[in-house]
């Protein structure tokens, strides 16, 4: 299965393969500010399932962490998505392939959430024990 993505004016294409390997919401204060919002909907990718088609010489990166390569369009401004090199992952914003269904399992980073929700999903503190966290879950 592929979904086909692109930036807020269309600029930058990118097309993701297969299905992602989570989906959930992330609430720590860097995916807060970069986003905009109180929490942000991530889908996670093996890299290798995530490509540019067009425009990429419109993409720009900011890297404020060894963790997170933040790929946006130098013409709009709009996020495309968040490259993890140490986890081999790659985080495309969920509004940013519309076609997704997008069904979050897990909070990460709930310990620094603005926003508490109530859905029944497991809230980690930080991140799963398999990607460097403590594991740790938190009550609703």
């Amino acid at each position: 299965m592929k979904h086909v993505g692109s930036c807020f004016c269309g600029a930058v294409r990118l097309v993701v393969t297969g299905a992602p390997e989570a989906m959930g919401y992330c609430h720590c204060r860097s995916c807060r500010s970069w986003s905009g919002g109180p929490v942000n909907a991530f889908s996670l990718w093996k890299a290798e399932a995530v490509e540019i088609t067009s425009g990429a010489e419109n993409v720009a990166t900011y890297q404020k962490t060894p963790l997170s390569e933040r790929r946006y369009c130098k013409q709009c401004g709009g996020h495309l998505l968040t490259n993890h090199p140490p986890l081999g992952l790659v985080d495309v914003f969920a509004a940013t392939i519309p076609t997704l269904d997008f069904q979050p399992g897990v909070h990460v980073n709930y310990a620094e959430t603005v926003l508490p929700m109530r859905d029944g999903l497991p809230k980690l503190r930080d991140f799963p024990a398999e990607l460097g966290g403590s594991g740790d879950t938190v009550a609703e």
